[in-house]
């Protein structure tokens, strides 16, 4: 089911004594492909929860529409629109059982579409096999681990095979492994039903994995749609560059001077195209090359080993935060002299930001502009 979002504002009342309105979702235009699972990414009160109950019913925008198809569901309440929805606390009913549960929307059925309780249990049954929990059924909420309590709230919410399935933060009540182990569930689910899917998180790294677009918003603005690695790899604005990637990107006041990067006294990287003056340079970790004879020089603080990675931690002045993070390859061969540590640049993994508008600055990397 294709989704479209046309110009969807949503506004509330004023919570200070100035009386500003507070928009919480800003002009949002988008269409979500059939099939797809979208992620709606952003920090806390970025307006991507309030997008999601948009979407469902559960809030009523200030202007714009919604539709699923053709259909215009703008005005539809939530029971009416064929959506799935899946929170954050599971809210499972503790005194009933898995299948018990699981059950619930479809006794809500009414009409043409009303069933027998023998197609309501062969439904729930399946979709309990969906989520790999069929052997739970007769167990209670209160008996269940958090990830298994997550599958009963998903398989409800599938049981109706709903247009459009919205997850809000589903994943985060659960420890680290576990996260990991139910958003691969997640999107295995997702392919195996072909339904629309919108995920709100404000865990990137939940978003990049299993999202075919993610969506990046801040303040109710939509900042940047894409593929996650494009959208990585192609950030239009600081916000988006620091927001993505674990660790951080690296973050310098740094300046162009006859198209070479300068960051303090080292003339770091070629950087045609980009014209003199003051710039914010942003580096991934993984854009630096460990070189004894490299342009970039860094104090260096601590060497973290991670396994088949090297964290190499250092300090720089203009950077804008206390530590930088480089990420090589493990090598037992590792050295530094007299504290200094010295890198290459990878031009690919270097992005250059207006220090005003701090929207991207393009500059040409082998021929190709960046």
């Amino acid at each position: 089911m294709k989704v479209v979002l046309r110009n969807l504002t949503k506004k509330f009342p004023s919570r200070n004594k100035k009386g500003e309105e507070v928009i919480a979702v800003n002009n949002f235009d988008f269409e979500i492909p059939d099939g797809k699972l979208i992620g709606l990414l952003g920090p806390s009160g970025c307006g991507k929860s309030t997008t999601l109950n948009l979407i469902s019913g559960l809030e009523a925008p200030t202007k714009g529409q919604i539709f699923f198809g053709d259909d215009d569901v703008t005005r539809l309440p939530p029971e009416n629109r064929g959506v799935g929805l899946v929170f954050q606390n599971y809210a499972l009913y503790p005194h009933l059982t898995v299948l018990e549960n699981i059950m619930f929307p479809l006794g809500n059925l009414k009409g043409k579409d009303k069933m027998s309780k023998q197609d309501m249990q062969k439904k729930a049954i399946e979709a309990a096999r969906l989520v790999q929990i069929e052997q739970l059924l007769e167990r209670r909420p209160g008996n269940m681990s958090g990830g298994q309590q997550q599958r009963v709230a998903i398989a409800r919410a599938l049981v109706k095979r709903p247009r459009v399935l919205l997850l809000d933060e589903p994943l985060s009540n659960l420890d680290a492994r576990l996260r990991l182990q139910t958003r691969e569930e997640i999107r295995r689910i997702q392919q195996e039903t072909g339904i629309t899917t919108i995920f709100v998180t404000h865990d990137q790294d939940e978003a990049m994995s299993i999202s075919d677009m993610i969506v990046v918003m801040k303040a109710g603005v939509v900042q940047q749609i894409g593929p996650p690695q494009e959208v990585y790899d192609d950030p239009v604005n600081l916000f988006v560059a620091t927001f993505l990637g674990t660790p951080l990107i690296n973050v310098f006041d740094a300046s162009v001077s006859g198209g070479r990067l300068v960051i303090g006294s080292d003339r770091v990287l070629p950087v045609p195209g980009a014209k003199d003056g003051k710039i914010i340079a942003a580096i991934r970790p993984e854009g630096f090359i460990l070189d004894r004879d490299g342009p970039f020089g860094l104090k260096l603080s601590r060497v973290e080993v991670m396994g088949r990675d090297t964290s190499v931690v250092s300090t720089h002045p203009d950077c804008r935060s206390p530590f930088v993070r480089s990420i090589i390859p493990s090598r037992k061969d590792f050295r530094s002299d007299g504290g200094l540590v010295r890198f290459s640049l990878v031009p690919e993994k270097v992005h250059l930001f207006d220090p005003e508008s701090e929207k991207r600055v393009p500059f040409e990397t082998g021929g190709t502009v960046q």
